[in-house]
Formats: structure tokens, C-alpha cells, sequence
């Protein structure tokens, strides 16, 4: 991930796909639509992919409701709904002209104006999420698009308003069609395809999967990480208490209060693993006790709790890591 795309979680797309197990999830490079082609007639891969994303439809113009035409001449009312239809078939041969050979659109495209993508060999998708076609518009640097009237009231669509992309396919995914964006322009666009039994195991997974996410892109921000499993809070708790004897006032007993509320958080992580939790953090205590008292055993300062296994360990060289920032601002918001 480059420097640019930290932070930018909404780049990493996740689809819900039910069957199999959790474990057959996996990462599809590229941005993946929840839909399929408009019309069977099109192609199931255009490369290289120059993308439209449009924000109205691609119907035939109706004329707004209220406007009264007073016709007496069936061929004038027939002359008006052969114009209606024809704006919309300038409206697409403007795309096809721009050399958009990929049409995404948040709204309904009708079998008339289908029939014109199919014949120019171009893949059209309707209905498309708002936020899908953000993000595609982002990670592709095409122009979300909402309307081709101009400033001097004409119809116009200009090239650059297109993204690119290496190429777009349609693909098969558990029961359902997907429209695959691959090797997107501006920014690394990424799929998260989730299997699972039902809604319901899904939905959890992908709050699981969005937690574990925000993580990572906090300790990117973050550039530093602490030894995680409750090796911060009984440190500074530890710290604290000796703090706390040193002083002959009342702050002596608010940071002893406050030394013993830090330990919650151990206690807590080894009662919601169902181990022992008196025993795990006086044993956690005691290694930071030593690691802040003796000049020969400060590596112990990076002690926490093995929550699998139940026993304390070197959290630092386990793997188990939390970024610092996230630490400073617990302390900082109690």
C-alpha cells in the first residue's frame, strides 16, 4: 500500500457471497460491482477499460410531467416522440464517440438504449450503488457525471471526463455475476470476497474484517507500535503505584485509583478468554515490577498475556502488537 492509500479503507470493497465456510474468503485484486453486464449481448471483457460513471439515466426522454403540448397532428406527436427517443441516442453516441467502452450508471438504462452498447461492443451496468461508483470514479480518475449540459446549454461529454483501467470482465462469484475493475489507474483498488453460511455470519465477519482493517491503517498512521495483551496497562499501572508512594499528599490516592482502573483492561482480556485473571495479572505485574526495578531485565517490559494458552509471555517477539497511538489516547480520554 502506497503512502497515499493510507487511510483510505473505502478503497477495499466487500462483497457478501453466501456457501462454503469463512475460510474460503478471500482477495480478489481489482474493485468488484455487486452486478452483472445489462445485456447478455455484450462482451465479458473489454481491455484496456475507459470508464463513464454517469449519475442519471439513459432512458427515453420523457417530457416533464406538467408540460402541456397542444398537438392536433398525429405525425407532430409522432415527430416529438421520435425526437425524445433520439436524445438519448445522442447521449450515447457522445460516450461511444469519447471512446468510453465501459458505462456505469447509478440509474436505469432501457432496451432501446441497450441495444446501441451491444452493437458498439461496449459493456453498459445499471443500477449501480452510489458509493460503488465514488470509489470506481476515484481509483479509476474518471469524472462522476451527472449531467452533459454545458454553460452555453448544449450536450457535451469530453474524454477526460473517462477513468481508465488495464481491464474490465464479468465473473462468476459463488451463485452471482460480478463486474470486475482490474489494474485501476490512480489508486490500488482491492475486493474482499466473504463466504460464509448466512446474513447473519456474514454481517459479523465484515464488522470483524472492517475492526481488524481500521487497525492496521491506525498503526500505519501511527508509525509506532507497544507490545500488546495488557503489556501497556500494567506497566504504566506498575509505574504509577511507585508514583504513588513517593508522594505525601491526597494525589497519592487519585493515582492509586488510577493505577489500579489501568488494570481492568488485562483483567478483562483474560476473564473474556475464560482463564484465570487474578492469577494472569499479578504474574503480568510482577515481570513489569521486575522489568522497571532491575536495570538487567528491562526486555521484560514487553510482557503480556498469551490469551490462548493462558500464560504470560513476550508479546513483542509473539507478534502481538497494538499501535501506539491508540494507547495514548486512552490515557489521554481517561
Amino acid at each position: 500500500s502506497s503512502s497515499n492509500d493510507i487511510g483510505n479503507i473505502q478503497g477495499i470493497n466487500i462483497l457478501k457471497a453466501h456457501g462454503k465456510s469463512a475460510r474460503d474468503s478471500y482477495l480478489l485484486k481489482g474493485y468488484a460491482l455487486n452486478t452483472g453486464r445489462a445485456a447478455q449481448g455484450m462482451p465479458l471483457r473489454v481491455a484496456p477499460a475507459r470508464i463513464a460513471c454517469l449519475d442519471f439515466n439513459l432512458q427515453k426522454a420523457k417530457m416533464q410531467m406538467g408540460v402541456q403540448v397542444l398537438v392536433t397532428d398525429p405525425r407532430e406527436l409522432e415527430k416529438i416522440r421520435q425526437r425524445e427517443a433520439d436524445m438519448t441516442k445522442e447521449r450515447i453516441q457522445k460516450l461511444l464517440q469519447a471512446g468510453a467502452n465501459v458505462i456505469l450508471t447509478t440509474k436505469g438504462i432501457d432496451d432501446m438504449a441497450l441495444k446501441y452498447f451491444v452493437e458498439a461492443g461496449a459493456i453498459a451496468v445499471r443500477r449501480v450503488r452510489k458509493e460503488d461508483l465514488r470509489h470506481v470514479a476515484k481509483a479509476t480518475g474518471a469524472s462522476a457525471v451527472s449531467t452533459f449540459a454545458d454553460m452555453e446549454g448544449e450536450e457535451t461529454f469530453d474524454a477526460s471526463l473517462l477513468g481508465h483501467a488495464d481491464e474490465v470482465v464479468e465473473e462468476r462469484i459463488a451463485d452471482d455475476d460480478v463486474i470486475m475493475i482490474k489494474g485501476t489507474k490512480t489508486s490500488s483498488a482491492v475486493s474482499l470476497i466473504l463466504r460464509g453460511a448466512n446474513d447473519y455470519m456474514l454481517d459479523e465477519m465484515d464488522r470483524a474484517l472492517h475492526d481488524a482493517i481500521c487497525v492496521v491503517k491506525r498503526t500505519l498512521e501511527s508509525n509506532t507500535v507497544v507490545a500488546g495483551g495488557g503489556a501497556v496497562e500494567a506497566a504504566l499501572s506498575v509505574y504509577l503505584e511507585n508514583l504513588a508512594t513517593t508522594l505525601g499528599s491526597r494525589e497519592q490516592l487519585a493515582i492509586a485509583e488510577f493505577a489500579e482502573a489501568l488494570l481492568i483492561i488485562p483483567k478483562v482480556l483474560a476473564v473474556n478468554a475464560a482463564k484465570d485473571a487474578t492469577d494472569l495479572v499479578a504474574k503480568l505485574r510482577a515481570y513489569h515490577h521486575t522489568a522497571q526495578t532491575k536495570a538487567d531485565k528491562k526486555h521484560l517490559s514487553s510482557m503480556g498475556l498469551d490469551l490462548i494458552n493462558g500464560t504470560v509471555r513476550n508479546n513483542l517477539e509473539a507478534g502481538v502488537i497494538e499501535p501506539a497511538m491508540s494507547k495514548v489516547k486512552l490515557v489521554l480520554t481517561h
